[in-house]
């Protein structure tokens, strides 16, 4: 006979094993509630991998929802010297719904991944990943399932499209700078962003900068050429190559973009929209990826979905490792805010309060200028370059730069004394 101790055992046995199965499979493809999302990520970071990840809140929406963010990093919490900072953004409108369950199920497969998967692990260990699975959770609260087309949802809780709120270099904004938007733009601030994407649907195609340009307002077919149009039409393919659906470029009826890819302005304009915020007013490069016909299709759908933009998700994190990055320094301390710029391109990248700088760029050969110290450098393909400066005390084209060698009594003593010597001896 079986005694009531045995029975025991295997009941306790039983337990242990059914919550080892709950621990370890998969996630459901289904739509997630805001606070079962929510509760879900926690579950999933706490229970899989707390020692790599961080959840934290860049503030509120409109109806008092957290914009929560999951970091994945080697010390979540803390910036370590030249790790590049990457960020993926879902649901900016609330009823585009297909990139907010892939982002979730992204912080499942990172943290899965990083003790099983040896590019996943490389990946978190040499980068910093933010991603805002919901930007817009008001706008998902009243989306329906099954809608493919329509308003509903789309925008904020006080009705204001955010993709159309952010400040633009042609137009001035006519409307208040919304909850939403007000928190993307101080998280840039906080950051130093060198690669991002923004996850949408209503068609599959990989959109890059520009979105629009000067006389530009509601036009089509005008492409609008960015500074660095060459290394985002590479990033946009790096997506489109993995994705089936994407590559072939007519997968949704009525649309035809040769490779999956296209020029945000060719294929109509916008004013005030997050791509190309970051990219003008910021150091960091944006994409956004347009991920389904239809923009609330059923849940029976998301595995397909996924099994689409799994490979491609990683793919474009890898991306960031790309061209040239470095420290800027003066007498030994780190130069913040010198320009750093590439020789026959217009765009101006800044470096981080710790001299940092990063610079995306295809492969090839390129001069690199921070104030008058010119360098060479030459990009492999699937390699990031390292190029540091170490800048001449005095240099007129970085004395107002914001540098922490202005912040020491000994190094402004340093500075005048070279000054005056200069001025002895001349």
């Amino acid at each position: 006979m079986v005694s009531a101790f045995q029975v025991a055992s295997i009941c306790i046995m039983f337990v242990v094993f059914s919550y080892q199965e709950r621990k370890v499979t998969g996630l459901a493809f289904k739509y997630y509630s805001f606070d079962d999302m929510y509760s879900t990520v926690q579950n999933i970071t706490l229970q899989k991998c707390s020692q790599i990840t961080r959840i934290y809140t860049i503030g509120k929406s409109v109806q008092g929802r957290d914009l929560f963010v999951v970091e994945f990093s080697k010390t979540p919490g803390k910036r370590d010297l030249l790790v590049p900072e990457f960020k993926y953004v879902g649901n900016m409108h609330g009823n585009e719904v297909v990139g907010k369950e892939l982002l979730l199920h992204l912080v499942n497969e990172l943290c899965t991944g990083y003790n099983t998967n040896s590019t996943i692990k490389n990946l978190i260990s040499k980068t910093r990943i933010h991603i805002l699975i919901t930007m817009n959770p008001d706008g998902f609260s009243k989306s329906v399932e099954g809608q493919c087309n329509g308003l509903v949802g789309r925008a904020n809780a006080n009705g204001y499209d955010l993709n159309r709120n952010f400040p633009d270099p042609y137009y001035s904004r006519s409307y208040p700078l919304q909850k939403e938007t007000r928190a993307i733009m101080n998280w840039l601030d906080q950051y130093p962003f060198v690669l991002s994407a923004n996850l949408h649907g209503g068609v599959i195609v990989a959109n890059y900068p520009y979105d629009n340009y000067e006389n530009g307002f509601n036009s089509y077919g005008h492409y609008a050429t960015s500074p660095d149009d060459k290394f985002f039409r590479h990033v946009a393919t790096v997506y489109s190559e993995l994705n089936p659906s994407m590559r072939i470029g007519s997968a949704c009826k009525g649309n035809y973009f040769p490779g999956g890819i296209t020029n945000g302005a060719h294929w109509y304009t916008l004013s005030g929209g997050m791509q190309d915020y970051n990219y003008h007013y910021t150091n960091c490069f944006e994409i956004t990826l347009e991920l389904s016909c239809c923009k609330y299709p059923w849940a029976s759908t998301l595995k397909h979905f996924w099994s689409e933009n799994k490979d491609s998700l990683i793919a474009y994190i890898q991306q960031v490792h790309s061209g040239v990055k470095g420290l800027v320094k003066r007498n030994g301390t780190a130069v913040a805010g010198a320009e750093v710029k590439v020789v026959g391109n217009s765009k101006l990248i800044k470096t981080t309060k710790q001299g940092e700088y990063w610079r995306l760029l295809t492969p090839g050969k390129y001069v690199i200028t921070v104030g008058t110290s010119s360098k060479s450098v030459s990009i492999l393909k699937g390699r990031v370059a390292r190029l540091d400066f170490e800048l001449p005390l005095l240099d007129d084209n970085l004395k107002n730069s914001s540098s922490s060698l202005y912040n020491t009594k000994y190094h402004t003593l340093s500075f005048v004394a070279a000054i005056v010597c200069r001025v002895l001896l001349t």
